[in-house]
């Protein structure tokens, strides 16, 4: 099934999307939705007023998640373009609520940074509470999957060997449109982006070092995972600062980032105002 968040002149409503429909689930955020007990039996019964997707204003799919999670140089062909060697162990950052954009909102670009690049990724959302997970524990924990684009601020990224800096600026961070649950997913899927109908990046999640199973293994053996916390997976070959010359987004780009079987986020970017 498809969730997601959508805004209306009421507030935030979680759907259910039913073809062209969203059906309400009678909470503000799929966020709220996932910490329900029983949540997919909610999702299955709901038969709330409904809204039409095509004219829907999409906030992102969890727009609080508690926890915003990511994984740096995950994808074999990402990691051999930067000059690197295949990671013993992932790599993780963090990321914070107010980067994140809906499918479909502005991608700010700050004016403090002259070196904004694209990172298409396959984000994982988690439905249930898992802390030392076993591999079957770490795919039962799986709410579902959704697109979202890492924008980074190189210049930024690579002031000091912490990443942070350069990963979560403001309004950066497309994360949406839909929450599609494993069931419908599937495997092995078709992921990249476009910079103003240009095709930067083209691949698939099978070429992933470590697959979301994996990481939420990992990442739990630290810190309990919790419904709604959301893991950005890395991205693969095709960033703009691996280019020669190097490439970056600029005033008017329209980023356009999609999955195989999850939709797109599609953002024009837009300078910071002073």
């Amino acid at each position: 099934m498809k969730l997601a968040t959508l805004r209306t002149p009421d507030g935030n409503v979680a759907v259910r999307v039913d073809g062209d429909t969203g059906i309400e689930l009678g909470v503000t955020d799929v966020g709220q939705l996932l910490a329900m007990p029983e949540w997919d039996a909610r999702v299955h019964a709901a038969d709330g007023p409904r809204h039409a997707i095509a004219e829907a204003d999409f906030a992102p799919v969890v727009p609080a998640p508690g926890k915003i999670l990511c994984v740096g140089l995950n994808y074999r062909n990402h990691i051999r373009e930067m000059g690197r060697d295949l990671p013993e162990y992932p790599t993780l950052f963090a990321k914070f609520t107010p980067a994140l954009i809906g499918a479909y909102d502005p991608i700010v670009l700050p004016a403090v940074s002259d070196a904004m690049d694209w990172e298409a990724e396959l984000a994982v959302v988690i439905g249930r509470a898992v802390r030392h997970g076993s591999a079957e524990e770490a795919r039962a924990a799986i709410a579902g999957y959704a697109v979202l684009n890492d924008v980074t601020a190189r210049d930024w990224q690579n002031r000091t060997p912490q990443w942070l800096q350069g990963k979560t600026f403001e309004g950066t961070t497309p994360f949406g449109p839909y929450l599609v649950t494993p069931d419908e997913a599937g495997e092995g899927l078709a992921i990249g982006c476009d910079v103003d109908g240009e095709q930067m990046q083209d691949s698939d999640t099978a070429d992933l070092v470590f697959d979301p199973v994996e990481l939420i293994r990992y990442i739990s053996t630290i810190l309990t995972l919790s419904p709604g916390d959301v893991i950005a997976t890395g991205t693969p070959g095709g960033v703009g600062h691996a280019r020669d010359p190097k490439r970056y987004l600029r005033d008017g780009a329209v980023l356009t980032t999609r999955i195989e079987g999850l939709g797109e986020c599609r953002n024009p970017c837009r300078s910071e105002k002073p």
